[in-house]
């Protein structure tokens, strides 16, 4: 039994590591621009790292286009308020570049954007700027109300984020499931660890499933990530 015991645990830290615990929950960013939501069952350290960043990315786009609609509407040459976005948020040092030697500042955006999966929506600021640019309007108007539809942007992404967090949890729960029937059968007086530990073919039972349980985790945070894409 003691065996059998051991067993289970050795067993759960192999599905932990499939399924450990903290991944970003989706929520009210925290002060500044590292945000630190809070956590629930973490993810590979990769991908939570890469989510906080895009998390960060994300609000510090928002900041930075209310920080250039404040500055041009208050009076400040272009090239003065991004540099003060710049300060605020040093991935857009290429943006200020751009515009000091006198490249195209919209396309800068835009590879930005491309660069940074979590800065997507600079390719609206890009367009803002563009049109602006273009039209003679003024920039500080059509950033302002880009700020207000990026806003609006992130409220629906927090609301399917809060979706996508609830079949995520789903899916690590069912995850955990085989280790659960394995004790209870355990604990009712039979020893399936007899077979899925002592057997050739037990183990390979073993090593399958933990590989498809791996296959589904993966397949489910591909499908979330999709849909929560910005």
């Amino acid at each position: 039994m003691v065996t059998g015991w051991l067993a289970a645990l050795v067993l759960g830290a192999a599905v932990a590591v499939v399924v450990p615990g903290g991944t970003p929950a989706p929520g009210r960013p925290a002060r500044g621009h590292g945000l630190s939501p809070p956590r629930r069952w973490a993810l590979p350290v990769p991908i939570v790292a890469r989510r906080r960043r895009d998390a960060a990315d994300q609000a510090a786009v928002l900041e930075v286009c209310d920080l250039l609609a404040a500055d041009l509407a208050a009076g400040r040459p272009p090239e003065a308020a991004l540099a003060a976005g710049a300060e605020r948020w040093p991935p857009l040092l290429p943006v200020l570049e751009a515009m000091r030697l006198g490249a195209d500042v919209p396309e800068a955006m835009r590879r930005l954007a491309v660069e940074r999966r979590g800065a997507a929506d600079l390719r609206w600021v890009a367009g803002a700027w563009q049109v602006a640019h273009h039209s003679g309007h003024g920039l500080a108007a059509a950033l302002q109300r880009t700020a207000a539809g990026l806003r609006a942007r992130r409220r629906t992404r927090r609301l399917v984020d809060s979706e996508l967090a609830s079949a995520r949890s789903t899916a690590r729960l069912v995850a955990c499931l085989p280790v659960a029937v394995l004790l209870m059968g355990s604990g009712a007086g039979s020893d399936p660890w007899s077979f899925l530990l002592a057997t050739p073919l037990g183990w390979a039972c073993g090593l399958v499933g933990l590989a498809l349980v791996g296959l589904g985790l993966w397949w489910i945070e591909r499908i979330a990530d999709r849909a929560a894409a910005p």
